[in-house]
């Protein structure tokens, strides 16, 4: 059975075993990702589901689901002044049921929604452990590997093998006249472990909700899929996320159910010197931007503060510098890979230019199987980094 509202399809299903908190909890997760963390909204949508679909009976109401969501610690009650105030001494007011309380997610349920998307997006994969790659080459590293080797000028102290030290310093000096030389001390080896520093670019920019296609949503998804994804599976890497539209700016992990789409240009060029920035003052030296993209870039922001727009095809001035920025991430080895959400050959053409000038990769693709791709992409990535 599929539900049709505002552009999205939900599949609405009693799932064996489900109790009916449950049964509701999987269809909120998805609304309350779709309103941008907006639970009045999401409830309202939930209601009019269970009206058309009779998803509870009197044993069990949308307002004891609500009420269950508070108790557990998913939702929380947030006191609006004004709406209090602008309330007293009026009756018969539908707009504060709550009396004068709003409902927010917590941040448990922030993970709650982060979790899902991992689950939706990467579920048929399987756990690889902790994912700290070995790359194969002994040296400066944190995975000892068992074998040992004479202390070298620059070894960190604490790598230093006691009992193997003391050893040699009692072969080599003997019992009675025992003392300890540089030449005694021993390193234990360790393996290299990769690290990937990741910069993911989400494009903002008013196409991302036209055409009656909400893209914006599923690039959440993979937002949130990704990072959860790389924080339990491979803790040693990281992976920081910024919006571009007419400006680009970095967002907290704990800010992407909120993601809206604003009424924006899409300075593509700003997107990537901050991802460029960013990755600067990363220690690591494996560096990579995934930019999730729907549309042309349009606008650049002048030296004096102003905009300079252009909606209208491509705009040489702006292709240009998109360009030069690709070609100053190659130069510091930053390799970008585009995820472009549209079939216009012209829009194509610009991103295989761009592609090039960085020596990346690109994907032209709908947003069915995006996350998948761009999981593929991330493996791949870390594992040419680790032979490299």
């Amino acid at each position: 059975m599929t539900v049709r509202k505002k552009g999205f399809h939900f599949s609405v299903y009693q799932a064996p075993n489900q109790s009916p908190f449950e049964k509701l909890f999987e269809i909120f997760k998805e609304l309350i990702t779709h309103t941008s963390g907006d639970v009045d909204e999401a409830i309202d949508w939930l209601r009019e589901l269970d009206k058309e679909y009779e998803l509870t009976d009197e044993n069990y109401t949308i307002d004891d689901f609500v009420e269950d969501l508070k108790a557990k610690g998913f939702l929380q009650e947030e006191t609006d002044p004004d709406s209090v105030e602008g309330n007293e001494g009026e009756e018969g007011n539908n707009g504060d049921e709550n009396g004068g309380e709003n409902l927010s997610i917590t941040s448990k349920m922030e993970r709650i929604i982060r979790k899902a998307a991992l689950d939706q997006i990467f579920g048929k994969l399987k756990q690889r452990g902790s994912g700290n790659h070995k790359t194969g080459k002994a040296g400066r590293g944190d995975e000892h590997t068992g074998d040992y080797r004479e202390y070298r000028y620059g070894d960190s102290l604490e790598r230093i093998s006691i009992t193997e030290s003391l050893k040699n310093a009692q072969i080599n000096h003997g019992l009675d006249s025992f003392s300890l030389s540089e030449d005694d001390l021993v390193v234990e080896d360790t393996h290299y472990k990769a690290q990937m520093s990741t910069v993911l670019m989400i494009d903002i920019s008013h196409s991302m909700i036209l055409y009656g296609e909400d893209r914006i949503t599923p690039a959440k998804k993979v937002a949130m899929a990704l990072a959860e994804l790389i924080t339990t599976r491979y803790p040693k890497d990281t992976i920081d996320i910024l919006v571009f539209g007419n400006d680009a700016w970095p967002i907290a992990v704990k800010d992407l159910p909120y993601l809206k789409v604003g009424p924006y240009h899409t300075n593509t060029v700003a997107g990537l010197q901050l991802a460029m920035d960013m990755l600067r003052r990363k220690r690591n030296t494996n560096k990579q931007i995934f930019m999730i993209t729907d549309g042309k870039p349009s606008c650049l922001r002048l030296p004096d503060g102003t905009y300079y727009k252009n909606s209208v095809g491509l705009d040489d001035y702006i292709v240009e510098k998109c360009y030069n920025m690709a070609r100053q991430a190659r130069k510091l080895h930053i390799p970008i890979t585009t995820f472009m959400i549209a079939q216009d050959p012209y829009l194509q053409q610009f991103i295989r230019h761009f592609t090039e000038a960085n020596k990346g990769k690109a994907f032209y693709t709908g947003l069915k199987g995006l996350g998948e791709m761009i999981f593929e992409d991330y493996e791949t990535n870390r594992r040419k980094r680790l032979k490299g």
